[in-house]
């Protein structure tokens, strides 16, 4: 087998070592025997190595060498920029783009300084201190900010000093 790289080098070296162990009596599992040699990598393919260890890959020593050898040249090519490999997320459920929220856009303009719904008419608001909301939907505090906005200047987060009737 030719080495043809610095890293199949040190795989290579690193899998005889494997088997000189074998030899020896102390036996490693493939599971443990690939833990080490990716343990044994240098920092420069730490990001190679999260990736497998997330994805559970199974691999046996040749593959491992094979990938290693394949991500190499990919770092020559690239520069230090390493890409991570996505797979389909396994069992059921919502696509991780529905569940994360990605492609909603956030309101802009009025539509953001509405007040929103879901409170308990128990929980008290931090801003002014009455209940039914919440300090981010509070129309007193909305309308502090939309004042600040006009003027340059932040609200700041005590709370709003109430006005005896």
């Amino acid at each position: 087998m030719s080495e043809g790289s610095p890293m199949g080098a040190h795989v290579i070296k690193m899998m005889g070592y494997i088997q000189t162990l074998e030899k020896l009596g102390f036996v490693l599992n493939d599971e443990l025997a690939i833990d080490v040699v990716l343990q044994s990598l240098p920092n420069s393919f730490n990001q190679f190595v999260l990736n497998f260890n997330m994805n559970e890959i199974n691999k046996t020593l040749p593959q491992l060498l094979g990938m290693l050898r394949t991500v190499e040249g990919n770092m020559k090519k690239g520069g230090s920029k390493l890409v991570l490999m996505v797979r389909e997320a396994k069992g059921k459920g919502k696509k991780v783009a529905e569940s994360k929220g990605i492609g909603k856009t956030k309101p802009k303009g009025k539509e953001a300084l509405k007040p929103k719904g879901g409170v308990s008419k128990y929980e008290k608001c931090f801003h002014c201190g009455k209940p039914g909301h919440w300090k981010r939907n509070c129309p007193i505090y909305l309308e502090d900010i939309k004042k600040a906005k006009a003027v340059g200047t932040s609200v700041s987060g005590t709370a709003h000093e109430k006005e005896s009737s």
